[in-house]
């Protein structure tokens, strides 16, 4: 077998080894977030606006910078969040265009919950929790080199 074959293995694809792990983190996260009623990306959402301060606004836009997503994959996960009554959308008066999110109550009061996933999965997690921080630094420098 020569080189270039050698390259074409899938198990020797870094985006097939990438794409695994995040349907991998998508399914282990679902039993965790049950109890939530939230999706997992609902859940990226929630963990953006939880950092904020209560009563902070963010803008649509710049929620979907944060999230990598764009406009039409982010507006139905809002739109279901806020039927969910976990936020609230509202129009900018200055600038119809705009669309403030920020939290309501409820979701704020949901953190309380959510804060005990991540250390359920370190928990359960089979390698050492330096090891997963090491992995997660490493997939921010590659994804940060990439983009820019």
């Amino acid at each position: 077998m020569d080189k270039v074959d050698e390259l074409l293995k899938l198990d020797n694809q870094l985006c097939f080894q990438l794409y695994s792990a995040s349907r991998f983190m998508t399914k282990i996260y679902q039993p965790l977030l049950k109890p939530l009623d939230l999706t997992y990306p609902q859940y990226l959402v929630m963990l953006v606006l939880w950092e904020m301060p209560i009563g902070h606004k963010f803008t649509v836009t710049s929620l979907g910078e944060r999230l990598k997503l764009d406009s039409g994959t982010l507006t139905p996960l809002l739109k279901r969040l806020e039927s969910k009554r976990l936020i609230q959308r509202q129009r900018s008066n200055e600038d119809e265009r705009q669309v403030w999110v920020r939290l309501t109550a409820l979701g704020e009061s949901l953190k309380q919950q959510a804060k005990k996933i991540p250390e359920k999965l370190m928990c359960d997690a089979s390698i050492k929790p330096q090891e997963l921080v090491a992995l997660r630094d490493t997939l921010k420098k590659l994804f940060n080199s990439a983009e820019g």
